[in-house]
Formats: structure tokens, sequence, C-alpha cells
């Protein structure tokens, strides 16, 4: 009987020490996997710090929206940040020279974008004539090879009275049409798809900025400016710049919006200088509306004419205006690249010297200027910063937005 009794005891034993077995044995295997990941871990953040990535915060949780986990990086940032490390490793000379789109000298250009570090060339009809499309890509090639960092190379192929490049058969059997025949011709579409023709002809010789659309409103055919304008009115041209612009834009094709404020029926500045007495409404209801539409398409400059302007600055070109910039700054909205016309022209030579000119349209506000004197007005920009004339705030904050306009065209990569 009491044998008996303590087999019934020892039973109950065991069958409460077998689920303590198999708890133990699971626990040992958390703590042997738990060992794994903590080595796996040691490994990974030994991995890290070989590499020179020891900063780097690694991810554990998914964030929404992303398909991998990793956060979605920011293209403008991206680009502002890569801007700000060139500007960093820029001189000074290197800097003032990105400010200027230099007309093509005839000869040694490429020796001279060494020299003056220019930030690009603007070529003529001169720089294509009698020459076939092989050359004119090799000739670029070699500006952009030439140059620490890379250029723009511009043109004005407008379309009509304005062609440098398609004026020649070499390049295209006829010269690309005006506005006006083209949108008489087949509306919009017609207007589309010459802009991406345009754009794809230029892109094939290097070429990666077009100074086009025409903004100015005329419906006048008298008027100097009318035949390379939409010819319509302020509604219809703005439809038109803007279809264009996003046109461009869609072709990775550099666009400049001229000639801001708007050129109005008035004389040709490449001959005199000239005044435009109309009053301010009339450029809020008209003039600016193309520019407007042109901005919100996207444009990544706006070039500023030489006309007087007595309703904005009665005392300065346009283009050398701080009260005239101030309006496209802050009224219109515009964050990117502003640019003068030639400065070269009669409405800026009757006014001042070619190393005042430029030195004022700095200190007016311009990002970018257009020249064909580039060799006596770069030395007079980089003279004037030293001097205190300028300061060199100023001229960062022009380069930062030239070369994000270079990031942005692709064209630094």
């Amino acid at each position: 009987m009491e044998r008996k009794s303590r087999r019934r005891k020892q039973g109950p034993r065991l069958f409460w020490i077998l689920p303590l077995l198999c708890i133990v044995i699971f626990l040992i295997a958390i703590g042997v996997k738990g060992e794994s990941a903590e080595i796996a871990e040691s490994s990974e953040n030994t991995e890290l710090e070989e590499t020179g990535l020891e900063n780097i915060e690694l991810e554990k949780t998914k964030p929404e929206g992303t398909a991998s986990g990793e956060m979605e990086p920011q293209p403008e940032d991206t680009k502002k940040g890569l801007a700000a490390e060139i500007l960093k490793e820029m001189s000074l000379e290197e800097k003032v020279g990105q400010m200027f789109i230099a007309r093509c000298p005839d000869e040694q250009a490429a020796e001279k974008i060494s020299q003056y570090y220019v930030g690009g060339y603007i070529l003529f009809a001169s720089d294509f004539e009698n020459k076939t499309k092989d050359q004119a890509i090799e000739e670029i090639r070699l500006y952009q090879e030439t140059s620490k960092i890379p250029m723009f190379i511009g043109v004005d192929e407008e379309g009509g009275a304005v062609n440098r490049v398609s004026k020649f058969p070499a390049f295209r059997e006829e010269p690309f049409p005006s506005p006006q025949d083209l949108f008489l011709a087949g509306g919009m579409e017609a207007v589309k798809k010459d802009t991406e023709e345009k754009s794809r002809l230029l892109k094939e010789l290097g070429i990666n900025v077009n100074f086009a659309p025409v903004c100015d409103v005329s419906q006048n055919p008298s008027s100097f400016i009318y035949k390379r304008t939409f010819g319509q009115d302020a509604q219809a041209t703005g439809e038109y710049v803007k279809t264009v612009v996003e046109t461009m834009k869609k072709e990775k094709m550099g666009s400049v919006l001229k000639h801001f404020p708007g050129y109005g029926d008035n004389e040709d500045t490449h001959t005199e200088m000239v005044y435009d007495n109309r009053p301010y409404e009339q450029f809020v209801s008209s003039d600016f509306l193309p520019f407007q539409e042109g901005i919100k398409a996207g444009a990544d400059a706006v070039l500023v004419s030489h006309n007087i302007v007595s309703a904005m600055d009665s005392s300065s070109p346009a283009s050398l205006s701080e009260k005239v910039y101030a309006v496209l700054r802050e009224d219109l909205g515009f964050q990117g690249v502003i640019v003068t016309d030639d400065l070269v022209m009669e409405g800026i030579r009757k006014f001042t010297d070619d190393k005042a000119a430029a030195v004022k349209a700095v200190q007016a506000g311009n990002d970018l200027l257009c020249c064909t004197d580039f060799e006596v007005q770069i030395p007079a920009v980089t003279e004037a910063v030293r001097a205190g004339q300028i300061s060199l705030e100023q001229i960062d904050q022009s380069v930062l937005r030239i070369l994000n306009m270079k990031l942005s065209l692709g064209i630094i990569k």
C-alpha cells in the first residue's frame, strides 16, 4: 500500500516536468536567435564603418508611400545641395565668369573659355554659315570639353524673322516658320510640333538654351517687334507662350522669355535708345500676361530689354533698373535666371560705357549678362566686387541660380 501511494505521486510530477522542459528549450532557442541577430547587426555596422558610412542611420520601419522602405529622394533639394557644393569650390573669377553668356568670338573661342571662365556662349548665324552639322557639333563639343563647368550654349531660333541655324540648308531644308504662320497653318498643335522639332535639332548640335519664346504683345504690323510676335492679344499670346515653354521643358531645352517688361510698339533698341511712356496699368492688364503664363509653365530664364520704361523707372534702361527687377521678382514671382539683352546694343551704349553697363547690370539684379565685349566686362565686374561695389553674397546668389538651371536642364550631370 505504501509503494503504490508513492507511484501515484510520481505520476503528476512527470506530467508537469515535460511542459517545463519544452518551455526551457523554447527560451534557449530564442536566446540563440537573438544572439545571432546581434552578431549580424554588429557585422553590418562594422561593414558600414569600414566603408566610411558610419553616420548613416539605418531605417528600421517602412514609411508610408514607399515600396522599398527607403525615403524618396527630393530632386530639387538634391540639385540645390549640389549647386552649393560646386559654388564652394569656385574662385571669384570663376563665379563672375559664370555670370556671362558671351557672344562666341570668331577667334580663339576655346582658349577664351579657360581664360575668362565664361558661363556660356551664344551663337549667331555666322557660327553656322558654310558649315556642316558635323562641323558645328564638333566645335560645340570642343567648347564643352574645354570648360571646367559645362556651358550654356545658346541661340536665337525664334522662327520666321530670327533664325540662326535653320536658315542654312545644311541644317534644315527650310527655315523654321514664324509663330504667326505656324498658328495660321495648324493652330497650337502646329506650334507644339514645331517646338519639338526645333528643340531636337538644337540638342543634336549641342545647343541647350533657345532664346525663345517672344512674349511681347503686338497687333500692329508696322511696329518693330510685330513680325517676331504671335501677333494676337495678350490672352492668345499667353496661350502660345505656355505651349512653347511646356514643350521645351519636356524636351529639356532651356527657355528664355523675352523681352521683359514688354516691348510694345516701340522702336529698335539695337540702334537707338527707346523710351516707353505707356501707363503701368497697360503692362499689368496686357504685357505682363504672357510672361506670367511662361513663368507658371516653368520657364528657365527671363530676358530684360533695354527700353526705358517711364512707369517703372524713367532714369535707366529696364536692363539696368533695380525697380524693374523688383517687379519681375516680387510682383510676378519669378525665381529663375534673369538675363540682359546684349549689352553691346546702342540702347545701352548711348546710355553708358561697356564697363559701367556690366557693373550696373549686376547691381540691378541680373544673374546672367549677355554680352559681346566680355573681355572688358568680366574684369570690370570682378574688380567691382573687390572694390565693394558689388557684394560677394549677390554674386553667389546669381551663380547658384545659374548652376541650378544647368542642373535642371541636365547640362551639369
